[in-house]
């Protein structure tokens, strides 16, 4: 796999944070520990992997305050340094929904960035590292593991609602389903859950 080490995405993450500190930095390492937990219980995952790609999926937030932006900043960045599958997963980590219109927020990319996200995101098979990091993606508050509901309806009244809203919450509601299956439990028994 084509992953900088621990110690790397660590130096790399703490780099970001310094270049634009917020909310994201306890984010993405609350995406990090559930993804390193929940792989544990799978026979195919890595938890060191998992953690990582975890930890870097919002790297392109070291770019500064965008929306969709730093999905494509955090894969530029990752596949400059030439961690291919980690810049991967900062593309993937957003769509459950294989559609650049079901983002959540703001299109802040240009016409071809939004083009080659959403033909990348239609040449490729998902693999469990993706969904890993989308289920996580929507586990993690800044302040703890939530139920997904929650996430979901906080950023749904932030962003508003569409047409890919509602699908868009059954392909969350089917990883969870799918990793519950994974991990033979309820994904939920192995965090502290926030209400």
């Amino acid at each position: 796999m084509n992953i900088p080490t621990i110690n790397k995405a660590n130096e790399m993450f703490n780099d970001a944070v310094r270049r634009n500190p917020g909310a994201w930095e306890n984010h993405s390492l609350l995406v990090a520990d559930c993804a390193s937990t929940i792989s544990k219980q799978c026979k195919n995952l890595d938890a060191d992997a998992a953690y990582i790609f975890g930890l870097l999926h919002d790297i392109g937030r070291r770019e500064g305050i965008t929306t969709m932006r730093h999905i494509y900043d955090g894969y530029l960045y990752l596949k400059g340094q030439r961690y291919d599958d980690a810049a991967r997963i900062c593309l993937t980590h957003s769509f459950p929904l294989k559609s650049v219109h079901a983002y959540s927020g703001e299109n802040d990319c240009t016409k071809d960035e939004t083009s080659f996200i959403n033909d990348y995101l239609q040449n490729i098979e998902y693999s469990d590292y993706d969904k890993l990091i989308q289920l996580c993606d929507a586990l993690a508050y800044p302040t703890g593991v939530s139920l997904i509901e929650k996430r979901l309806i906080d950023v749904t009244m932030r962003h508003g609602f569409n047409e890919y809203t509602l699908p868009k919450w059954e392909a969350f509601f089917n990883l969870k389903n799918e990793f519950d299956s994974k991990c033979n439990c309820n994904i939920y028994r192995l965090f502290d859950i926030h209400f």
